[in-house]
């Protein structure tokens, strides 16, 4: 593995490629792979070679198209979000079943396009969980920023209902939403509260010192009392 990658931004798909083979690490993957995901590569170091390339959306585009792990996560890193269409990104979204993947998707690309709300709306009510999963983080980011467009009673009806025997990406999605509804609705709070206690999800999740507990009344409790 490369220690230090240097890189022109005018290099080719496939030097680029090279680079990324590079800066393989297998102890990286394997750490990676508890976590469902599939690329080899430190994050930072990714990042640093992003900061070489610059933004080159053709580039970006061939990257993704590699199917590559690695390469799609540079490709977040360096393209122009703006630039994609709607049917492009719902296309790139069911393709991104990687987690990593999927989660720089959306929160890079979509959440920064004008079809984010559209794409919420389409997601949010797919059959596939993976796909609802990135609907419903979508929908963490509208409960704070645009709350007039959501139903939050429903969101929280939905959530009572389901969200326990969810799949597991949904279900932490669903999970977010709820934290989300708690810490930033105080007309809603009593009730987020009470719902994450009766479905006690991830309530035993291991959490490292100095970290919130993803367990929603320890989550929204912790978060609105650095609000106080």
């Amino acid at each position: 593995m490369a220690e230090n990658t240097t890189i022109n931004p005018a290099s080719s798909l496939a030097e680029i490629q090279t680079a990324l083979e590079s800066l393989h690490d297998p102890r990286i993957l394997a750490v990676n792979e508890k976590h469902g995901n599939d690329h080899a590569v430190n994050l930072t170091k990714l990042r640093g070679l992003a900061k070489q390339i610059k933004t080159n959306q053709d580039l970006a585009i061939g990257l993704w198209n590699t199917g590559d792990s690695a390469a799609r996560l540079l490709a977040m890193l360096i393209c122009k979000p703006k630039a994609f269409g709607f049917e492009e990104l719902d296309s790139m979204l069911r393709e991104a079943v990687v987690p990593k993947v999927q989660e720089w998707l959306v929160s890079y690309v979509v959440k920064k396009s004008a079809h984010c709300e559209a794409l919420r709306v389409l997601w949010f009510a797919d059959s596939d969980p993976v796909v609802a999963s990135a609907g419903w983080e979508l929908t963490v980011m509208q409960v704070s920023k645009n709350p007039g467009l959501l139903d939050t009673a429903g969101l929280l009806d939905t959530i009572e209902a389901e969200m326990k025997e969810a799949p597991e990406r949904l279900q932490w999605a669903m999970n977010h939403t709820l934290a989300e509804i708690g810490i930033t609705h105080a007309e809603h709070r009593a009730r987020a509260l009470a719902i994450g206690e009766k479905l006690q999800v991830l309530v035993d999740y291991p959490t490292p010192p100095g970290c919130t507990s993803p367990y929603a009344p320890i989550w929204i409790n912790y978060m609105v009392s650095r609000q106080a």
